[in-house]
């Protein structure tokens, strides 16, 4: 994956197509990104009780961040601001991400 966490992206398509927000998990294994503040999703938690110290935390509807497929997401250009794809360049054996827009490094 070209992506990953802290990077500052753009969703490309879907609900919140346009809006911009940074990586915050990324699971390669299921080509899934969370983005902080997007795709917000619902969840109906229970009041958890118990542990050894007899803590517990309040229950309700709680908003999080859900999954977006790592193909509706494209990368922010850091000197243009502006959406791009990436290559990926070996340079004395190392892996460096490369902006094709204006051919930054990202790492």
């Amino acid at each position: 994956m070209r992506v990953r966490s802290g990077d500052e992206v753009q969703i490309i398509s879907g609900k919140d197509r346009g809006k911009r927000g940074k990586i915050l998990r990324v699971e390669p294994a299921k080509q899934r990104v969370y983005v902080e503040g997007l795709n917000m999703v619902k969840r109906h938690m229970r009041p958890q009780t118990g542990g050894a110290r007899g803590e517990s935390t309040a229950g309700g509807v709680i908003e999080r961040e859900g999954p977006v497929h790592v193909s509706n997401v494209m990368l922010i250009d850091p000197k243009q601001g502006k959406p791009t794809r990436v290559r990926v360049e070996r340079t004395d054996g190392r892996r460096q991400r490369i902006t094709k827009l204006s051919g930054t490094g990202l790492d």
